[in-house]
């Protein structure tokens, strides 16, 4: 058995707000061993299910938080920026299961940290499916067939997933009081969760792969128009009349992703918000 193993941050345990998340931060040095640990339980609890190999990728932002000297041994791991489908760089058909771990909730919902991609996405939208990063990387693992069977972060990330993806188990490890404020489990108390219920999504694998339309219609919806403006630039797009979507029909899932990761770029060009 081949396991997948994506990693965010704002969903890990005790980290309530971007201190914890940017590496220029006061706090994300203790907020990347901590992610880190986290993987390692889900790691631990994969190989003793029966993996024979798990591979990571790290998932957050410049995607080079994970701490490799502190990484369970028996794991490879991606790490660094640009990668063609970033969160989801690796994955493919020869996977039996994908995990997210340290994920949120999507843009403008409840959630600590919530947002998707980066601060200038309102909502994106997969045909008529509205998704943030959770759902748009189960469309990819969905297309090569790979249920993603656990989502590990708030519980606003569990709810996201559970009303997504038919049998996926969820680690709820921290509860949302504000998007900067939350109610946590301990590291020590999160990681024996995470272990329990990795083991449990293996050892049954009931989660379903989330599968999109053969050409699905994407949809990104900007929190201004210059923005729009930005992402417009790439071919094969078009900005909705007198709003700040932008839509892109694509070949298929991958080509809708890597239309996302370009617009996305191309948006935060924008110099005046």
């Amino acid at each position: 058995m081949k396991v997948y193993l994506s990693v965010d941050m704002e969903g890990i345990s005790g980290l309530p707000d971007y201190t914890y998340v940017s590496s220029n931060e006061k706090n994300y040095e203790r907020g990347r061993l901590i992610m880190t640990h986290e993987a390692n339980a889900v790691i631990e609890a994969a190989f003793e299910a029966g993996a024979t190999e798990v591979l990571v990728n790290d998932s957050h932002s410049k995607m080079n938080n994970i701490v490799i000297e502190e990484l369970h041994p028996d794991a490879m791991l991606i790490t660094g920026d640009v990668k063609p489908f970033s969160m989801v760089q690796g994955l493919d058909s020869t996977y039996d299961a994908a995990i997210f771990l340290g994920y949120h909730a999507r843009a403008g919902q409840k959630g600590v940290m919530s947002h998707a991609m980066t601060w200038g996405v309102r909502n994106m939208w997969v045909d008529d499916e509205v998704v943030g990063e959770l759902g748009f990387n189960a469309m990819v693992a969905g297309h090569f067939g790979v249920p993603v069977v656990m989502v590990g972060g708030d519980d606003c990330a569990a709810a996201e997933a559970k009303a997504l993806i038919s049998g996926v188990k969820t680690a709820a490890v921290k509860e949302t009081i504000s998007r900067s404020a939350v109610k946590s489990l301990t590291p020590v108390k999160a990681r024996a969760l995470l272990k329990e219920t990795t083991a449990e999504a293996l050892k049954n694998i009931q989660a379903k792969p989330l599968i999109a339309s053969d050409a699905p219609v994407f949809k990104i919806e900007f929190t201004n128009y210059g923005m729009a403006e930005w992402a417009n630039l790439m071919p094969g797009t078009e900005i909705e009349p007198d709003t700040c979507i932008v839509t892109f029909r694509a070949k298929n899932i991958l080509e809708a992703y890597q239309a996302m990761l370009v617009m996305t770029e191309l948006a935060m060009r924008t110099s005046f918000c």
